[in-house]
C-alpha cells in the first residue's frame, strides 16, 4: 500500500532542470554579456535593490540537488584500506606502485591533500619502468602546481629527485626518499654517450651512394648487427665486394658517413639532430640493437619544449624509439594544464587510434590517462576531450577498482552532459564493478528521465541492505516528498555532516516560507567548519533579498578569493559584477579604514570578515605580495589548502624583491613536506636580509619537531631576533605567541606569560589560550578557565575555544563544551576521542567504540583509527585491532605508535591461532 501511495505522489512531481534557463544550457562568453546587460535592471528609484540584484529571483528547493563526487566511495572504506596494506605487505616490488595508486583512489574522496601526496610519492618510488616514471613525476609536479610559479620551466624539478625529469627516464628501481636531491644542476650531456673506441684501422670495404664513396672498416659495420655480419662476412656476394651500392637503402651520404664514425666511436654528439634521426631509421632497417639504443637515448636528451616534443614524438612512434617517445610525452605531460588546450598535443591522446600508437612503443597506461582525465575533469566536465579520455581510460583499465572508477567517472560526466541514458548505462556498470556509491549515479539518471519512483525504490533497496551511509539518505531524499523527505535530510546530516546539501535545502526551504534570517542561522552551520563558494553564494542571496549588502559583499568577495572566476546566479553573473553593484550600497573605505578592519577581524578571528578585507583591498592593488601571503595564511587557517596554495604562488610571483621570493618559496615547500629545502630557502632570506619573515620562517620550520633544550633556545633566539625586525601588529603577534609556547615547553612560564601578555596588548586574540595554558601548568585551573572565557566571548570562530577550555573543568562541564565544539565544527575529533575515553574509563567498551566509529565515518583518519584500534586490543578484539591498524597505515606507514600496536595485535593473532 506504501507503494501505491508514493507512485500517485510523485505523478504530480515535475522533473526540472538544474539550471532554470530557456535552453537548459549554461551561456557562453559571447551571450554572458547580454544576459547581464538585458536581464538585471539599471537601478533607479522605480526598482528596488533587491529587484535589480535578483533577476532570476531567490533559489528554490526545486532546483537544488548534491552533485555525484567523481570518486570512488566504498561504504567499508575501512575494510578496503585494510585489505590493500595486507595486499601491499605480501606485494612484489613490480605491483606496488600500481597498488599505491589503487589507495590513492580509495583516498580521494576524504579530500585530504597530505596522504594523496604521500601515495603518488610511493607510487613514483616504487616505480621500475620509464613509462611509470614520467607519469607519475609529471603528476607530482601537477600536485604542486609548479606551472603558476613564474620563471620556472616545466622542465625545472627543483632538486626534487621524484620529480626529476632525466631521473624518470632511467629505467630500473629506484627507492629514494621524498627528501633526497637530484643531480639536474650536474653536466649531464653525455650522460647516453659510450666510451669512445679508438682505432686507425684501414678501410678495406666501400659503401656507394650515388657517385660519393664511403669508405669503412668491414668489421667495424659487421658489427653492428647480425644482419651486416651476415651481409659482409656471409655467403652473400657483398662479402667478396670491396665496393657496395647502397643507393636504394634509404640513407644519404651524410648518414653514411655518420654511420662510420659510429661505427668506430660510438659517438652521436658528433652529428646534427637530422643526422641522427636518419641513423635511428637506418638502426631500425638493418636491425642494429646497440646503434638505435642508442640514438634512442641521444634524442631523448635532447627534447626540452612542446615544439621539439612535437616534432620528435612522430619520429618516436614511426621507429618505435621508446625512450624519445617516453621523453616527450615527459614534456607534454610537465606542461598541464595548459597542454591539455593544445590540439596538436592532443591528438596523440584522445582517439583510439592514437592511444593504439603508443600502446605499440609502450606508452599508453591506465596511469597515464588516470592522470589526463582527472586534468580534464577538472578544466572542464562537459568537454568532448574528457569524454574521449575517460573513454580511453576505461579501455585501459584491467583490475576491478580501475574499471569501477573509469565507468563512474564517465558517468558523472555523461550526467553532466545531460545524457542520462548513457550516464545511467555507466553507472550500472560501475556498481556491478564494486562501485556501491554508482548506485546514487544510477538513481540520479533514472530521476533525470521521469523515474522518479524507481529511483526511490532503488536508494531504499541499498539502505536495507547496506551499512547506512549519509550520502545514501541524502539521495534518497531527493525522490522523496513532504515530512519524509526532510527526515532522510537529517538522517544524512546525523551520519555525516560534512554533506553541505541538507543545509542548502533546509535553508532554502525556510526562505520558501519567509524566513530569511532562519534560513542564514541554518547555512551559517555548515559554512562554520567548513567553507565552499557554493554556501557562501546561497547565503549572499539570502543577505541582499535582506537588503544586507554589507554582508552579501563580503560573502561575494570570499567566494571569489576560493574561486577566482566563480559564476553565480546559476552560473549567469560574474562575481565581480555583483560587487561593483553592491559596492554603490557598500561604506566606502579608504587603505588605512581597510587596514583597521582588517585588524579588528583578525583580533576577533573573523576569517571569513578577514578575507573579505583583504580581497577589496587587493582590488586596488592586485600585485601586493604582502596581502596575498597574509590571504594564504587565512584560507589555511579555513582548511581551504587548495586556494591557500593558489595564493601563495600569486605572493611569490609578485615579490618585489630576492629576499621576499626565497621566503614565500619557503613556505611552499614546507607546505608540501619538503621541509629541509624550506629551511634553506630562510637560511638564504636572511642572508640578503636579516627580515622578520625570513626568521620567522626559520624558527616555525625548526619548531615543528621534538625541540631538545639547545634546540628550543636556538628557536628563541630566532623568534626574539625577528621580534625586532620592523613588521605589523598582525604578525608580531603570531610571533609572540608562538615564543610564549616554546617559553612554556621549556618550563619559563614567566617568560611565557609576558609574551602572552604583550601579544594581547597588540590584539592577538588568540594569546588567552597561551595565557590559559600558563595559568594551567601553575595550578591555577579556575584562571585558565576564565581566560578561555575571554577568548569564547571575543572569538567569532570559537570551535577550538571550546574544546580547550573542556581541558581546564570538571567532567561534566568539559562534556558540555565539547558537545558544543562538536555542534559548531564536527570534523574536529578531540571531543569524540574525549568522550569514548571517559566510557572507556567508565567501562563501557562498545559504547566507547561506537562513539569513535560515529565520526570514522565522516571524518576518516590516522588518530581515530589508532584510537579505535586500542579499544579493540584492550577488548580482546584482535581481528578489528588489526583492521584498524592496518587501515590507519594506509594515511602514515611510519607511524610509530601505530606499527607498534599492528606488531603486537599480529603477534597476539599469531599466537591464538597456535594455541
Amino acid at each position: 500500500m506504501l507503494g501505491v501511495k508514493l507512485i500517485e505522489r510523485f505523478k504530480s512531481i515535475q522533473v526540472h532542470a538544474l539550471i532554470p534557463s530557456d535552453t537548459g544550457k549554461t551561456p557562453t562568453a559571447a551571450t554572458r554579456g547580454k544576459l547581464i546587460n538585458h536581464k538585471i535592471k539599471p537601478f533607479s528609484k522605480s526598482v528596488s535593490v533587491a529587484e535589480g540584484l535578483l533577476p532570476y529571483g531567490l533559489p528554490t528547493t526545486d532546483f537544488l540537488e548534491p552533485s555525484i563526487d567523481p570518486h570512488l566511495k566504498p561504504i567499508y572504506l575501512v575494510e578496503a584500506l585494510a585489505d590493500l596494506y595486507g595486499r601491499l605487505e605480501s606485494s612484489s616490488e613490480s605491483n606496488k606502485s600500481l597498488l599505491f595508486m589503487e589507495q590513492y583512489s580509495l583516498l580521494r574522496s576524504l579530500g585530504d591533500p597530505k596522504p594523496l601526496r604521500r601515495c603518488l610519492c610511493a607510487a613514483r618510488q616504487n616505480a621500475g619502468d620509464v613509462h611509470s616514471k614520467i607519469v607519475l613525476s609529471a603528476w607530482l609536479r601537477f600536485e604542486r602546481r609548479e606551472d603558476e610559479l613564474v620563471g620556472l620551466s616545466a622542465m625545472d624539478c627543483g632538486g626534487h629527485i621524484l620529480e626529476c625529469p632525466k631521473a624518470a627516464l632511467v629505467s630500473g628501481y629506484c627507492l629514494n626518499s621524498i627528501h633526497d636531491r637530484c643531480q639536474c644542476l650536474e653536466d649531464h650531456s653525455k650522460v647516453f654517450d659510450k666510451p669512445i673506441l679508438k682505432g686507425n684501422e684501414d678501410s678495406d670495404v666501400s659503401f656507394c651512394i650515388g657517385n660519393e664513396k664511403i669508405q669503412c672498416v668491414r668489421y667495424r659495420i659487421a658489427a653492428l648487427s647480425r644482419a651486416f655480419n651476415v651481409m659482409l662476412f656471409g655467403r652473400f656476394l657483398e662479402s667478396k665486394m670491396d665496393k657496395i651500392d647502397f643507393s636504394r637503402d634509404g640513407i644519404s651520404v651524410k648518414g653514411m658517413r655518420a654511420v662510420e664514425v659510429y661505427s668506430r666511436t660510438r659517438r652521436l654528439d658528433l652529428f646534427s639532430p637530422e643526422v641522427v634521426l636518419e641513423l635511428l631509421s637506418f638502426a631500425n632497417r638493418f636491425c642494429c640493437e646497440e646503434m638505435k639504443s642508442d640514438c634512442d637515448a641521444h634524442l631523448a636528451s635532447l627534447v626540452g619544449n612542446i615544439e621539439d616534443a612535437l616534432i620528435l614524438i612522430e619520429y618516436g612512434l614511426e621507429e618505435t624509439a621508446n625512450l624519445v617517445v617516453a621523453s616527450c610525452l615527459q614534456v607534454m605531460l610537465r606542461e598541464l594544464p595548459s597542454s591539455l588546450h593544445n590540439w596538436k598535443v592532443m591528438k596523440f591522446f584522445c582517439s583510439s587510434e592514437a592511444m593504439e600508437r603508443l600502446a605499440r612503443v609502450g606508452h599508453a597506461s591506465f596511469l597515464l590517462y588516470y592522470f589526463l582525465s582527472q586534468i580534464a575533469m577538472e578544466e572542464s566536465m562537459v568537454s568532448n576531450m574528457t569524454v574521449m579520455l575517460l573513454e580511453r581510460l576505461e579501455e585501459c583499465a584491467k583490475e576491478r577498482w580501475q574499471k569501477a572508477l573509469a565507468l563512474h567517472q564517465l558517468g558523472v560526466v555523461l550526467l553532466e552532459r545531460k545524457e542520462y541514458k548513457d550516464a545511467q548505462g555507466f553507472f550500472a556498470a560501475a556498481a556491478a564493478a564494486g562501485n556501491a556509491y554508482s548506485m546514487a549515479g544510477v538513481a540520479r539518471a533514472k530521476h533525470k528521465q521521469g523515474q522518479q519512483y524507481s529511483a526511490y525504490k532503488l536508494m531504499s533497496s541499498l539502505i536495507s541492505e547496506c551499512k547506512p551511509v549519509g550520502w545514501m539518505y541524502q539521495e534518497r531524499s531527493l525522490y522523496n516528498i513532504g515530512k519524509e523527505k526532510i527526515l532522510d535530510l537529517e538522517t544524512a546530516t546525523e551520519l555525516d555532516p560534512t554533506l553541505s546539501f541538507p543545509y542548502k535545502y533546509r535553508a532554502v526551504a525556510k526562505v520558501e516560507e519567509k524566513q530569511i534570517s532562519a534560513a542564514i542561522v541554518e547555512i551559517d552551520k555548515i559554512i562554520g567548519f567548513k567553507l565552499s563558494p557554493d554556501c557562501l553564494e546561497l547565503r549572499a542571496w539570502f543577505f541582499i533579498a535582506l537588503a544586507d549588502y554589507e554582508s552579501a559583499l563580503r560573502d561575494i568577495r570570499v567566494v571569489l578569493t576560493l574561486e577566482p572566476n566563480y559564476m553565480m546566479f546559476h552560473g549567469k553573473v560574474t562575481g565581480n559584477y555583483l560587487i561593483k553593484l553592491l559596492s554603490h550600497w557598500a561604506q566606502k573605505w579608504s587603505l588605512a579604514d581597510c587596514w583597521m578592519q582588517l585588524y579588528q577581524r583578525w583580533s576577533g578571528i573573523d576569517d571569513i570578515g578577514s578575507l573579505a578585507i583583504i580581497h577589496q583591498m587587493l582590488v586596488n592593488d592586485p600585485g601586493k605580495s604582502l596581502l596575498l601571503f597574509r590571504q594564504s595564511l587565512l584560507l589555511l587557517r579555513l582548511n581551504c589548502q587548495k586556494a591557500a596554495m593558489r595564493c601563495l604562488r600569486s605572493a611569490r610571483n609578485h615579490s618585489s624583491s630576492e629576499h621576499e621570493r626565497l621566503v614565500y618559496e619557503g613556505w611552499i615547500l614546507y607546505d608540501t613536506g619538503h621541509r629541509e629545502e624550506a629551511l634553506s630557502r630562510a637560511d638564504k632570506s636572511i642572508l640578503l636580509q636579516r627580515s622578520f619573515e625570513a626568521l620567522f620562517l626559520k624558527a616555525y620550520v625548526l619548531a615543528d619537531t621534538s625541540l631538545d633544550p639547545e634546540s628550543s633556545s636556538y628557536v628563541i633566539q630566532i623568534l626574539e631576533e625577528a621580534l625586532k625586525c620592523p613588521s605589523d601588529g598582525l604578525r608580531k603577534g603570531q610571533a609572540l605567541n608562538n615564543l610564549g609556547s616554546i617559553y612554556v615547553d621549556s618550563g619559563k612560564l614567566d617568560l611565557a606569560a609576558d609574551c602572552y601578555m604583550n601579544a594581547l596588548e597588540i590584539k592577538h586574540t588568540r594569546a588567552h589560550q597561551g595565557l590559559a595554558r600558563v595559568y594551567h601548568q601553575r595550578n591555577k585551573r579556575q584562571a585558565a578557565y576564565d581566560e578561555m572565557t575571554k577568548l569564547i566571548e571575543k572569538a567569532q570562530n570559537n570551535a577550538s575555544a571550546y574544546e580547550k577550555r573542556s581541558e581546564y573543568c570538571g567532567r561534566e562541564m568539559a562534556k558540555s563544551d565539547l558537545d558544543i565544539a562538536t555542534q559548531l565544527d564536527p570534523l574536529r575529533t578531540y571531543p569524540y576521542r574525549y568522550r569514548a575515553a571517559v566510557l572507556m574509563d567508565d567501562q563501557k567498551d562498545t559504547e566507547a567504540v561506537e562513539e569513535v566509529t560515529k565520526a570514522i565515518a565522516f571524518k576518516l583518519d590516522l588518530q581515530m583509527l589508532h584510537l579505535r584500534a586500542a579499544f579493540y586490543e584492550s577488548m580482546g578484539n584482535v581481528t578489528s585491532a588489526l583492521q584498524d591498524c592496518q587501515a590507519a597505515l594506509c594515511f602514515d606507514p611510519d607511524h610509530k605508535e601505530t606499527l607498534d600496536l599492528y606488531y603486537r595485535a599480529r603477534d597476539l593473532a599469531v599466537n591464538r591461532q597456535l594455541m
